[in-house]
C-alpha cells in the first residue's frame, strides 16, 4: 500500500491490523511456499528435510514448523559464499556480508522484490516510531556491507522523507551538520548518542536550539536509563529498532510510540521461543531464545534460524492499534556473541587474526569498556620474548600491524596491549572475556 492511501500512524494498515486468524493462515500458506521452494533450490535444506525424512508435501499447519531443522549462523558460515541461496546468482541485485564464528562471515543475498519489501517493513517501523515525509533523517550507521545503513537509508527514502547518509565518525562534523541541515530524526546507537550530546555540551551549544524531535537506535543493548538519558538531554522521544542481518536487517521488529515491546513483522516472520538448551518451545511470556522463520524472502530464505538473542513474545494486540506480537527489548544472548559499536564480534574471530600473526602467544584477553559513553575494545596479546624489542619504535610498529589486522578483518577498531605472560596469567584470572559495560 503506498503512503497516501496509508492513515496516520501506519504504512501498510491492512497488513499491521491483520487479525489474527487471517494472520496465521497467510503465515501458513507463506510457509508451505518458502518450505517448498528451499526444499528444490537449497542443497542443504533438502538434505535436511531428507535426514528428518520430512515430506514438504506434508506440512498442513504452523505447529508442523517444529518438524523442521534449526539453522544456525555456523550453518550459513559453512555455506559461504552461495551455498544457501534459493534463486541464481543472476536474480541477486544486492549483497551484504556480516561476521560470522568463522573468517569468512556470512553473505546474504536480495532479489529486487527482497529489496522492495525490506524497504516497506522498515518504514512501517518508521511511521510506527512517528516519522514522517517531513522529517530530516541523519543515519550515523556505517555504510558498507552490514545492513543497519542501508536498511534505513531505502525505507526512509521510500516514505518520502530527507535522508542525511552521513555514516560515523567524525563528531565534530556530525553535529555541525545536525544543526546546519536542521535534522529532525537521528539514526544511531544509544552510545553513540550519548556521545554526541557530551560532545555537544563539551562545545558549549544550546541543545534546546536542534530541531530534534526523535531518535531512533538500534545495533547494541540498552538500558531504560540510557533511554531517558538521551530524552530528557535532547527533549526527544527515543525509540528501539531489532534488526537481523540474516534474514533481512533493519525492518525485523520495532517499537511504536507506545514503548511497550517491539512488533514483529508477522506477515514475514514467523517467531518462536524455544530454551535455549533442550531446544524445547516455550509458551507466551516466558523468556528463552528467539527463532525466526523468513516467509517472504526470495534469495535468502532462511527456516528456524536461531538468532541468539533472550527475549519473551507477548501476542496480545497493542493499544497502537497493530495486531502483530510484540518481543521484550533485547538485553542478552544465549552465546558469547558481544556488540561492539553496533557489529557483532566473537572473540574466536579475534582468535583467529591473531594466531595468524607470528609473535603472538596462543593465549589473549578481550576487554570491552565503555569510556564517554563510547564501547572501547581492548585486545591483551601474549606475545613472545622476540616481540619486547629494545626499540620502543618496533614495538609499537607491530601493535600497529596488529590494531590493522583486526580492524581489516572484524571491522571494529581494537587497542592493543602487548604482555608477557606473568602479565596475562593475572589477566586471565578475571576471563577470557571481559565486558566492563555490565558493571
Amino acid at each position: 500500500m503506498t503512503s497516501t492511501a496509508a492513515p496516520a500512524g501506519f504504512w501498510q494498515p491492512d497488513d499491521e491490523c491483520m487479525h489474527r486468524e487471517e494472520l496465521e493462515q497467510l503465515q501458513l500458506e507463506r510457509l508451505q511456499a518458502t518450505v517448498s521452494r528451499v526444499a528444490r533450490n537449497v542443497p542443504f535444506y533438502r538434505d535436511a528435510f531428507d535426514a528428518r525424512r520430512f515430506d514438504p508435501d506434508q506440512l498442513r499447519s504452523l505447529h508442523d514448523l517444529r518438524q523442521l531443522p534449526f539453522t544456525t549462523k555456523g550453518d550459513l558460515a559453512d555455506a559461504y559464499p552461495y551455498g544457501l541461496l534459493a534463486v541464481p546468482l543472476r536474480e541477486v541485485v544486492r549483497l551484504h556480508g556480516t561476521g560470522g564464528t568463522g573468517s569468512s562471515g556470512v553473505v546474504m543475498g536480495y532479489t529486487r522484490n527482497d529489496i522492495k519489501t525490506w524497504a516497506n517493513l522498515m518504514a512501517r517501523m518508521l511511521v510506527a516510531e512517528g516519522v514522517t515525509k517531513d522529517d530530516v533523517l541523519q543515519i550515523t550507521f556505517d555504510y558498507g556491507l552490514f545492513t543497519g545503513a542501508f536498511g534505513v537509508h531505502f525505507a526512509a527514502e521510500r516514505l518520502g522523507a530527507s535522508v542525511i547518509p552521513i555514516s560515523s565518525g567524525n563528531t565534530k562534523r556530525q553535529i555541525k551538520i545536525m544543526v546546519d541541515y536542521k535534522t529532525t530524526t537521528l539514526v544511531s546507537t544509544p552510545s553513540y548518542a550519548l556521545h554526541l550530546i557530551e560532545a555537544m555540551r563539551a562545545a558549549k551549544l544550546n541543545l534546546n536550539t536542534l530541531s530534534l524531535r526523535r531518535v531512533l537506535v538500534g545495533g547494541e543493548p540498552f538500558s531504560e536509563e540510557t533511554r531517558r538519558l538521551i530524552q530528557e538531554a535532547l527533549h526527544v522521544t527515543v525509540t528501539d529498532n531489532y534488526a537481523v542481518s540474516e534474514l533481512l536487517g533493519p525492518g525485523v521488529a520495532g517499537e511504536c510510540l507506545e514503548r511497550n515491546g517491539l512488533h514483529l513483522n508477522e506477515d514475514h516472520f514467523i517467531p518462536e521461543i524455544v530454551d535455549p538448551v533442550t531446544l524445547a518451545p516455550l509458551p507466551p511470556g516466558a523468556e528463552g531464545e528467539l527463532v525466526l522463520t523468513s516467509l517472504t524472502k526470495e534469495a535468502f530464505p532462511l527456516i528456524r534460524f536461531r538468532t541468539r538473542d533472550l527475549t519473551t513474545l507477548d501476542p496480545a494486540p497493542c493499544p497502537c492499534g497493530r495486531t502483530s506480537a510484540r518481543i521484550r527489548r533485547m538485553e542478552a544472548r544465549s552465546d558469547d556473541m558481544l556488540i561492539i559499536k553496533g557489529v557483532n564480534v566473537f572473540p574466536a574471530q579475534v582468535e583467529a587474526v591473531l594466531h595468524d600473526v607470528d609473535g603472538t602467544g596462543p593465549r589473549y584477553q578481550l576487554v570491552v569498556e565503555r569510556r564517554e559513553a563510547l564501547d572501547v575494545a581492548t585486545v591483551l596479546v601474549e606475545v613472545s620474548q622476540s616481540v619486547f624489542f629494545d626499540e620502543i619504535k618496533l614495538q609499537a610498529g607491530y601493535r600497529d600491524m596488529l590494531r590493522h589486522r583486526l580492524a581489516s578483518d572484524l571491522g571494529v577498531h581494537f587497542e592493543v596491549k602487548l604482555v608477557e605472560r606473568s602479565t596475562m596469567d593475572a589477566a586471565l584470572g578475571k576471563g577470557k572475556v571481559v565486558d566492563m559495560r555490565k558493571r
